[in-house]
């Protein structure tokens, strides 16, 4: 048998799965191209705040501030804020703001809440035991700030506005809306009202639900002039976000690029950087297509891009989606019955290109939050021996098979430049 491994449980152990295939299978694995880059030393974590880009250093605006807040992205995201958390700590306390003066705020979204055990994993310990954390409420004590340029009405967590130091901290991925995650997100949708977000990815991007068409400037690697995107920046300015830290990683999520600053600078750098590192090679017309998902296991769905564009018609797609947690509970796209969802649920999701679509998870549920496809359109498979036994019944001798090991933060070069 032929092996490939990829990442998996990220947030679980941060494993590797082996994947087993017949010698007179044809198996390629395409990586990003940033998938061996190393991980950034403490020294060049402390030289990127030490140089940010388009703003003071964090230590000299705590100089002239008395309260501060850090919003961070969820579990949705793979960013180690526990490795940067500590940085940002040393240039508030340095900067004279006191423990008693600084707070945490999770950037939800419309995503549901974190635990405890949540936000050890997230900001380590210590962070969680000395200072406080709390949950971004979309439906509740918000704070509203005007109509932005394309007519958003933003109203934002109320804790966030009323602190004079608004640091936030995510990382840069490729996005089917905003073209790339990170930047201005943190704030839109990250600690705004489910009536901002709604209009922004809705009115504003074109998500609306079943009839759904995004707006042309909108999708994966689209950046420059995306609307979505454009529109949250300004809703950050309003909320009047000083410095956001973004992360760009390599293929095990590790902290390979840190950009600190001004939101709409730093972010335009770290896209430079992001266009390079996410960019994976993709034939076309494969028999099976592989798409693993570890950056974002909890939102496997935005994995089927790239498989769909890879598989060929009437061909088998395999989406690992080794989610211990599950799919994630989300207030916008999310299944909250049978026929019932989100405020922009897109009803059943039917994928006629695709002939047999796999689910392979330990961690079966009968429908998902978030759904992946029709639950009566897939086959769940708990061990790798059960998908190979059902690919084994659809392909013979000499299939083709991609494998992505991250297949929902990867973008084909001509479309992510």
């Amino acid at each position: 048998m032929k092996e490939v491994q990829v990442p998996t449980l990220l947030w679980y152990g941060d494993k590797t799965l082996t994947l087993r295939f017949p010698d007179k299978w044809h198996v390629n694995v395409y990586p990003m191209k940033g998938d061996k880059l190393r991980s950034l030393t403490d020294g060049e974590i402390r030289h990127a705040f030490s140089n940010p880009i388009g703003s003071k250093t964090i230590k000299k605006l705590a100089q002239e501030r008395k309260e501060a807040v850090i919003v961070v992205d969820d579990m949705t995201r793979a960013t180690k804020t526990y490795q940067l958390g500590p940085h940002i700590l040393k240039e508030l306390h340095g900067g004279g703001i006191s423990k008693d003066h600084v707070r945490f705020i999770v950037g939800l979204g419309a995503h549901g809440s974190l635990n405890r055990i949540d936000l050890v994993k997230k900001l380590g310990e210590d962070v969680v035991e000395q200072y406080p954390v709390y949950n971004h409420n979309p439906f509740a004590n918000l704070t509203y700030l005007g109509e932005t340029n394309r007519g958003t009405p933003v109203s934002i967590n109320s804790e966030f506005i009323s602190c004079d130091l608004k640091i936030g901290v995510g990382s840069i991925v490729p996005h089917g809306q905003t073209g790339f995650g990170g930047g201005a997100k943190i704030i839109l949708p990250g600690i705004a009202s489910i009536e901002t977000i709604v209009h922004n990815h809705g009115k504003v991007g074109g998500s609306t639900g079943a009839q759904s068409k995004q707006h042309p400037t909108v999708g994966w690697g689209k950046y420059s002039q995306n609307v979505q995107r454009l529109d949250m920046e300004e809703a950050a300015k309003m909320a009047g976000l000083d410095v956001k830290v973004d992360a760009v990683m390599n293929g095990r999520a590790q902290t390979a690029g840190l950009f600190v600053g001004g939101v709409v600078a730093e972010f335009g750098e770290g896209v430079k950087m992001a266009r390079d590192v996410y960019a994976t090679d993709a034939p076309q017309d494969a028999d099976i297509v592989v798409a693993n998902t570890y950056f974002k296991s909890n939102e496997a769905s935005l994995a089927m891009w790239l498989a769909t564009r890879t598989v060929k018609e009437g061909g088998t797609i395999v989406l690992i989606a080794n989610a211990p947690d599950g799919q994630v509970t989300h207030y916008l796209y999310g299944k909250f019955g049978k026929d019932l969802g989100g405020l922009l649920y897109t009803g059943k999701r039917h994928n006629p290109k695709v002939g047999r679509f796999i689910v392979y998870s330990k961690y079966k549920v009968r429908d998902p939050y978030l759904q992946l496809l029709d639950p009566d359109e897939q086959v769940w498979c708990k061990s790798w021996r059960e998908v190979l036994e059902e690919l084994k019944s659809r392909h013979t001798s000499g299939a083709r098979v991609v494998v992505f090991p991250s297949a929902e933060v990867q973008v084909p070069p001509q479309v992510i430049q």
